[in-house]
This record gives structure tokens, C-alpha cells and sequence, in this order.
């Protein structure tokens, strides 16, 4: 679908690419390996829509999300595929869920007894339980609850046991220990069930960069799908190149020559130390490109350029070599030139992860897609 947008900045996500992470994934899986694309939280801020049709082109099998709203909307723009809802819902939310083919995760016997009631005759609910095995969120830590649930599971007509799953809290570290613990408490869960579901999967994006196990039928691929690395740890272990797929771009909007002494922005933190080109860019904390960023370099005609004074809510300053085009584009994250401004750059200059990054870039930021080698269409989240 195709919207105009009508201010100077945008974010780029280049779908070949992630076509081509997750191709090289399914490359390394075994053969009956199944690959489910994890689209939570808009798709890491790159576009559900389009990361969820390019992740199925590119053979992934399942699509995830963290609740049933974002399956819903998925479904809505009229994506088919079966969907994971990864989070809690409700149980009262039973019935929708069965009748828009979306399974939900469960991990409680008393929501099981309270949905059952839910579903409408006929309706069959596929559910996914959870186990904790030590990242101590939502899962099923007691194995005499897991035989509970597995045994109304299978009593009762209208759920069916489709897969079960647990989640690893290390294993994007180098030290292995409490990935070999969790991986140990989830098959000692595995071992009491009278059968096994269609789907087994434990493996996130840095456990299937790193780990294959015989228990497993299937894998989660999330942060690698983007073309980031799962934590700083494993760049130098990666299995194979990760193609980072989102770039964001601005355009200078004004520029002008301070003087010895005048400052810039906010609190007045930055002073003119002689005559300088001061340039303005329509990007604020408001879209994600937070306070924190103050100091931290953006690229402009392929050279690394500061930002200067406390970054607005809608506008941030530049300091230019000298006086540059209005119009002029400038990358925040990407490539120009021979430089290039990663993802991972800015999240160390924000002292957090990579995935929070791309996360935060604002719904009022427009994407434009890049799908084979070209530009695709645009997309407006405000606006739709």
C-alpha cells in the first residue's frame, strides 16, 4: 500500500536481507527443522506486514508474536499463516483466537478450565505450553502441573497439544553453564509426557546460532532475522553474516553560522567555540532518537558529523564542516560512503541492546521497504 509522508525523515528496512539471514538460517538447520519468524513489537520496529510476507517467501514456517492483538492485526492485512501468540492472554479471549486459526501459549491449569468454557461447539484451540526452565517469567516449573495440563489437554476435545517450548536466558553468553542447566530442566519435563506435540522448540535467535539438539523439531528466529547479533559476545562466533536491514535517515532542514559564543538547543549545554555551520534535523526523542544521543555522530555526505546540544523532541542540531544544501540527506544509522553507522553503534552510545534500538524508532517515523534491490513501497504507522 502505497502512502505519501511529508516530513524529511524515514526509515529504510531492506527486505533482501532479511530474506537472506533467514535463508541462511534454514541452511543450517537439519532437515524436518522447522523455522518459526518471530514479528513481536512491529516486527522490531522494521513493519510486520512486510517482515511477516518476506519471512514466509523465505520459507519460515510458523510467524510469532507476544499477544493476540498483534496476531489479529496480523491477520487483519491478511497474512494466513499460522501465528504463535508467545505471551499471556485471556482466557475469555479463547474463542477468537480458535477462530482466526492463531494458537495461544499456556501455562496454567486453572486458564485451561476457564477457556474450555470459552470455546464455542466445534471450535478446537491449539496451544503451545511454556516451561520455565529458569528465565523465571511465565512457564510451567512443576512437573506434576505439566502432567495436569497434559492430561486435560489431551481429555479435552476442543484443545489440541501442539507444541511446547521453553526460552533460554544465556545463551547469547560464552559461558555455557545455566544454558546447559535450562537445557537439562527442559528435557527432564519433556521426559514425564506421555506424547510429544507437533512442535518442540526451545532455540531463540543465539541458541540456534550456536546449538543444535535432537530434541528439537523447530526454532525461533528473532534479532538475527533483523541481521543483529543476538549480544556483542557472539559477533566473533556467528556461524555465518548477519545483514543488518534497517537503516534511518533524515534531511537537513536549516542551517546557519553561529558565532564565538552562541548555543544550541535546550539548557544551552553547547556553546560555539568560534564560527560554526549549525544544522537542523527533523528527528527528536519523541521518534526514539532519545536525549542520550547527544554527541554521538550521524554521517553526512560520508563523513561522521557530531550532534550537538541536547537532542528536542522533534529536532536535533548538527555540527557542520560548512555550509551544506538545505536538503541535504544525512544517515543516523547505516551506510554513506565508506562509513557506516551500525545499529549496534548507537545502542552502545545509549549503554543498552540493539534490539531496544530499533524498537523505539517511533510509529510516526515512515518506512520505506527495499525488496529486490529497489524501492518498494511506503508505509505511514500514524496514518494507517
Amino acid at each position: 500500500m502505497e502512502t505519501k509522508f511529508h516530513r524529511d525523515t524515514w526509515a529504510e528496512v531492506n527486505l533482501d536481507n532479511i530474506y537472506e539471514n533467514i535463508s541462511s538460517m534454514k541452511k543450517r538447520l537439519k532437515t524436518g527443522v522447522s523455522l518459526f519468524a518471530v514479528v513481536k513489537a512491529n516486527a522490531y520496529g522494521h513493519g510486520d506486514y512486510e517482515v511477516a510476507n518476506t519471512a514466509l517467501e523465505a520459507g519460515a514456517d510458523f510467524l510469532s508474536v507476544a499477544f493476540l492483538d498483534e496476531a489479529l492485526a496480523l491477520r487483519k492485512k491478511g497474512i494466513l499463516a499460522p501465528i504463535l501468540v508467545l505471551g499471556a492472554s485471556r482466557p475469555e479471549s479463547a474463542a477468537l483466537a480458535a477462530g482466526q486459526g492463531i494458537s495461544l501459549t499456556v501455562f496454567d491449569l486453572d486458564w485451561l478450565e476457564k477457556a474450555k468454557v470459552m470455546l464455542e461447539p466445534g471450535q478446537v484451540l491449539q496451544v503451545h505450553v511454556k516451561v520455565d526452565s529458569g528465565m523465571g517469567r511465565i512457564g510451567i516449573r512443576d512437573k506434576d502441573q505439566l502432567m495436569k495440563v497434559e492430561s486435560l489437554l489431551k481429555q479435552e476435545t476442543c484443545f489440541n497439544f501442539q507444541g511446547i517450548f521453553t526460552h533460554f536466558a544465556t545463551a547469547d553468553e560464552i559461558k555455557t553453564d545455566l544454558y546447559e542447566k535450562q537445557l537439562a530442566v527442559f528435557k527432564g519435563m519433556l521426559s514425564i509426557l506421555t506424547g510429544r506435540p507437533e512442535y518442540i522448540h526451545a532455540a531463540n535467535s543465539a541458541a540456534s546460532l550456536r546449538f543444535a539438539d535432537p530434541e528439537w523439531n523447530a526454532i525461533r528466529m528473532g534479532i538475527s532475522m533483523y541481521g543483529l547479533s543476538p549480544s556483542m559476545e557472539m559477533l566473533p562466533i556467528l556461524p555465518f553474516p548477519l545483514k543488518q536491514a534497517i537503516s534511518l535517515k533524515t534531511k537537513v532542514v536549516a542551517i546557519k553560522q553561529l558565532v564565538k559564543g552562541d548555543s544550541v538547543s535546550y539548557g544551552a549545554t553547547y556553546t560555539a567555540e568560534g564560527n560554526e555551520w549549525i544544522g537542523t534535523l527533523p528527528i527528536g526523542y519523541a521518534d526514539g532518537w532519545i536525549r542520550k544521543l547527544q554527541g554521538q555522530e550521524v554521517l553526512v555526505n560520508g563523513i561522521r558529523v557530531p550532534i550537538v546540544g541536547r537532542i528536542c523532541m522533534d529536532q536535533c542540531m548538527i555540527k557542520l564542516p560548512g555550509p551544506i544544501p538545505v536538503g541535504t540527506e544525512v544517515t543516523l544509522i547505516g551506510n554513506d560512503g565508506n562509513e557506516s553507522i551500525t545499529v549496534d553503534e548507537i545502542a552502545a552510545k545509549m549503554g543498552t541492546i540493539n534490539y531496544e534500538v530499533t524498537c523505539m524508532i517511533g510509529a510516526r517515523v515512515p518506512r520505506t521497504y527495499i525488496k529486490d534491490h529497489r524501492l518498494n513501497h511506503v508505509r505511514n504507522f500514524i496514518l494507517e
